[in-house]
């Protein structure tokens, strides 16, 4: 018995050294170690984890199986099982938004792909079981409701949007309230305002990511979006030819003077992979985003290539759907993983956990 319970004390100091990834607490007094059974040398621990750190829950799990075996040389076996554990957001400032992580994704310019990539990132963070919201911020020409397929405009409850529900995501857009070919001229206050009101009075509920499809080049959406609400940070989309690069080292630029964290890079039409003799062909370069974000310290999430499929999807509104191919799935899969790494990271509790 007594050597059973020296065992427990080592697990039990193991587990006060291993830090949640969402908080940087350490698991065991956050009352996240369930069912903590030892039977010989055999160990079981149920450990609970956030839908806002799902994206890592693998990461994490192997991570403490693998500091447990580590450090407790004598188990002979190591069970780690996820639960949920819930944990819901505190509200954003003077708005209520009811958000743990508030991510803005932008673009020095127009043409690269900005939009799909921001639908495709809360794609990849909603299928792991993440709640995501999606914010199209581009007055001046919003593209989401195209490439997700939405045409019905949103109804008020008790004087609040109701934000479209899209394959289990909330969506709101400017595009759903004025008629289809009409051009939005909006600056500085009523810019503002509306951007307001799509935050404040909408019925996003809980959520653990809003991903706000930002419009291109470096205006006013920024500035207001930083006075508004405390931002976690943004992600800049590029395309591999130096004049995209140029543009986007602005974009990162107006993000830092507006003290926006930028989480990473993000290389769109990275390179063409020919079906036909499988060979990838760089047609308008290669590496550069990469070289470019290493230059300016920050993180280089990932690239995706040109792909046919990817522009149907997106015409035919079902941009979803590039996450169940496997062809561009694995690249978008894993932005949004680096993605989230960052996010933690930004948050100033924890640090990216390895992947594993």
């Amino acid at each position: 018995m007594a050597e059973r319970d020296t065992d427990r004390a080592t697990i039990e100091a193991v587990l006060r050294g291993f830090s949640d990834p969402e908080t940087g607490h350490n698991v065991l007094e956050a009352g996240q170690v369930h069912d903590l059974t030892l039977a010989g040398n055999d160990l079981k621990i149920t450990l609970g984890l956030t839908t806002h750190s799902a994206p890592l829950w693998l990461d994490t799990q192997r991570q403490l199986e693998q500091t447990l075996r580590g450090r407790c040389p004598h188990l002979q076996s190591v069970t780690v099982d996820v639960e949920l554990h819930a944990r819901p957001p505190q509200r954003l400032g003077e708005l209520g938004l009811e958000c743990k992580s508030v991510i803005a994704v932008g673009s020095g310019k127009g043409g690269v792909g900005k939009s799909t990539i921001a639908a495709c990132l809360a794609y990849a963070l909603k299928n792991v079981g993440c709640h995501v919201g999606l914010l199209d911020s581009d007055v001046y020409g919003p593209s989401l409701p195209h490439l997700l397929g939405v045409d019905q405009r949103p109804v008020i409850t008790d004087q609040r949007l109701q934000p479209i529900l899209v394959d289990g995501m909330k969506m709101m857009s400017i595009g759903l309230l004025v008629a289809p070919g009409d051009a939005v001229i909006w600056r500085g206050p009523m810019l503002h305002g509306a951007l307001t009101q799509f935050l404040r009075n909408t019925d996003w509920g809980q959520l653990d990511y809003l991903i706000i499809d930002m419009p291109p080049g470096t205006g006013d959406v920024a500035l207001t979006l930083a006075q508004l609400l405390p931002m976690t940070g943004a992600v800049v989309v590029c395309t591999p030819q130096d004049v995209a690069l140029l543009d986007a080292v602005k974009a990162i630029a107006m993000f830092r003077k507006v003290n926006i964290a930028v989480l990473g890079v993000v290389e769109n039409m990275s390179f063409f992979d020919c079906p036909n003799c499988g060979t990838r062909h760089d047609l308008f370069g290669s590496g550069g985003a990469r070289a470019r974000a290493e230059e300016l310290q920050v993180p280089f999430l990932g690239e995706v290539p040109i792909n046919m499929r990817i522009r149907i999807r997106g015409d035919e509104g079902k941009t979803g759907a590039n996450l169940d191919d496997a062809s561009s799935a694995r690249y978008l899969n894993a932005i949004g993983h680096a993605l989230a790494k960052q996010v933690l990271a930004a948050r100033g509790r924890s640090t990216p956990l390895p992947s594993l």
